[in-house]
C-alpha cells in the first residue's frame, strides 16, 4: 500500500495543508480534559455523543450532520447532560484545523466512515468510528494506514467486545471450558418493513444532500433512501450483514481467535419484498472457513422475527461442550447439555467509550483497535461479494484477498466521485 500524504480539495475547498500535517501535538495527559467532535447525528450519534459527554473530563466541542434539523436537535440533547451549549453544523470538516478537538466520533452513514476516518487522523484527531469500520475492504487497510501513519488512536465500535460479561465468557473459552472451540454459529432475526419504491423529488432545502452523498459517484435523490434505508443499497451501505451482522462474527472470531478466512461462502435472495427498491437480501447465509479447521457462519432473516429456539446470538461448539451468548451474557454446557457457567451483565456502551478516552491519555489498549474492526468488518464485505457474484470465494489466510478471481477481486474497492479518492 503506498503510503503517500492524504490531499483533497473537495467542494471547492482546499484542504490538502491541514491534512498533510503529521498528528505532532501533545496528547492529552492522565488528568487533561478531551475534546471531542461529533458528525452523523441520528439516534445512534445522538446516544454515543451523550455517552461520552457524560464522562468526567470529557467535552463534546460540536457536532455535525448534513441534515441541520438532526445538528440542532443533537446539539440541545447532548447539551443537557452537562447543560452546556453545544456547537453544531452541517460540514465536520470545519472542525479538522481546531487545535482543541483531539477526536472525532464518527457515526454517519457508511460510506463516509473511511473518508471521514482518513481525514480525521491526517488531521492529528483521535477517531472513534462506529461499525461496519468501512465500506469496502479498501478503506479498511486504508484505515489502518492512517493509524499507523498519524500515530493515533482509532476505536471500532463493536462494543461487545467491552462487555465484562462476553470477555468473560471467551476467556473461558480460551482457557479450554468446552475443549477446542471449532465452530460458531451466529444468528440474527428482524421485522423490518417494506421500503417501498422510491420516487425522484427534489432533495429537502435542509439537507445537503451533495455532501451527503461526499465519496460516492452522484445518483439522484428519492425519498425513500434517506436517514435509513441506504443501508440496503450496495452504493453507500452493506446489507444485514454489515449492519448487524459484523456485531456477531467479531465476536465469533474473537473467541475463536481467528483472523482471515480462506474459503468464503454466501446464499440468500430478498424474498419478503421481492418487489421493492432494496439490493441486499433480507435472507442469508455466510459461512466463512479458517486455517486450523475452525469456521463461523451466519444466518439471518430481517423480515421474519421467529427464532429457532431460544434467543442466542451466538452458539460455540468445542471438543467438549458448547456455549451459547446472548447480547451481554453467556451459559456453558457440557456435552450431556448440563450448565457448567454462566453469567450476565452489562451494554458494554459506557466500557468501550471508556476505554477509548484511557487510550488517548494513558495508552491503554483499545478493546477494538482499528486492525481488529477491519479483520471482522472484512468478512462482511467478504460475505457479501460472495452472495453478489454467486461464488465460492478462496482467499489468502494472511491478508483475506481473494484469489484467481478477479470479477470478485474488483469489489475490493469502491468507485469515487471525481476528487474524492482517498489515500494515505
Amino acid at each position: 500500500m503506498k503510503r503517500r500524504t492524504f490531499v483533497r480539495t473537495i467542494a471547492g475547498v482546499a484542504t490538502s495543508g491541514l491534512l498533510s500535517a503529521k498528528a505532532a501535538t501533545a496528547k492529552p495527559g492522565a488528568n487533561d480534559k478531551v475534546v471531542i467532535a461529533s458528525m452523523g447525528m441520528g439516534g445512534r450519534g445522538t446516544r454515543v455523543a451523550s455517552g461520552f459527554e457524560a464522562l468526567d473530563g470529557v467535552e463534546i466541542k460540536a457536532v455535525f450532520d448534513v441534515d441541520r434539523t438532526r445538528a440542532a436537535a443533537a446539539a440541545l440533547a447532548v447539551g443537557k447532560v452537562n447543560g452546556r451549549t453545544i456547537g453544531h453544523g452541517q460540514d465536520f470538516r470545519k472542525v479538522l484545523e481546531d487545535p482543541e478537538i483531539d477526536a472525532l466520533t464518527i457515526t454517519c452513514s457508511n460510506h463516509w466512515h473511511g473518508p471521514a476516518a482518513v481525514m480525521a487522523a491526517a488531521a492529528g484527531k483521535h477517531v472513534y468510528v462506529e461499525k461496519p469500520c468501512s465500506h469496502n475492504p479498501h478503506e479498511g487497510e486504508l484505515m489502518v494506514a492512517a493509524a499507523r501513519k498519524y500515530d493515533i488512536r482509532m476505536q471500532h465500535g463493536t462494543q461487545r467486545r467491552s462487555r465484562p460479561a462476553l470477555r468473560e465468557g471467551i476467556a473461558r473459552l480460551h482457557e479450554g471450558a468446552i475443549g477446542n472451540v471449532y465452530y460458531a454459529k451466529c444468528y440474527y432475526r428482524g421485522k423490518r418493513p417494506s421500503l417501498g419504491n422510491g420516487i425522484k423529488i427534489a432533495a429537502p432545502d435542509y439537507l445537503d444532500y451533495d455532501l451527503w452523498q461526499g465519496p460516492a459517484p452522484r445518483r439522484p435523490y428519492l425519498d425513500n433512501r434517506i436517514h435509513y434505508n441506504w443501508h440496503w443499497f450496495w452504493h453507500w451501505g452493506n446489507g444485514e450483514l454489515g449492519n448487524n451482522g459484523v456485531h456477531h462474527v467479531d465476536i465469533a472470531r474473537f473467541a475463536l481467535g481467528v483472523d482471515f478466512p480462506e474459503q468464503v461462502t454466501s446464499s440468500g435472495g430478498r424474498y419478503r419484498y421481492p418487489e421493492d427498491d432494496q439490493e441486499t437480501p433480507d435472507t442469508q447465509d455466510a459461512v466463512f472457513k479458517f486455517p486450523g479447521g475452525k469456521t463461523i457462519s451466519w444466518e439471518a432473516l430481517s423480515c421474519h422475527p421467529q427464532w429457532p429456539g431460544a434467543k442466542n446470538d451466538i452458539w460455540f461448539y468445542g471438543s467438549e461442550g458448547s456455549a451459547a451468548f446472548t447480547g451481554v451474557g453467556y451459559q456453558l454446557f457440557d456435552l450431556d447439555g448440563k450448565l457448567i457457567g454462566e453469567s450476565d451483565g452489562e451494554s458494554g456502551e459506557k466500557q468501550h467509550i471508556e476505554n477509548f478516552i484511557s487510550s488517548i491519555r494513558e495508552g491503554t489498549p483499545l478493546n477494538a483497535e482499528i486492525e481488529e474492526g477491519h479483520k471482522s468488518t472484512l468478512l462482511c464485505h467478504l460475505g457479501n461479494i460472495a452472495y453478489r457474484n454467486g461464488r465460492t470465494l478462496n482467499c489468502d489466510p494472511a491478508n483475506g484477498k481473494i484469489l484467481d478471481d478477479v470479477e470478485s477481486m474488483a469489489l475490493w474497492i469502491r468507485d469515487y466521485e471525481k476528487g474524492w479518492k482517498i489515500e494515505v
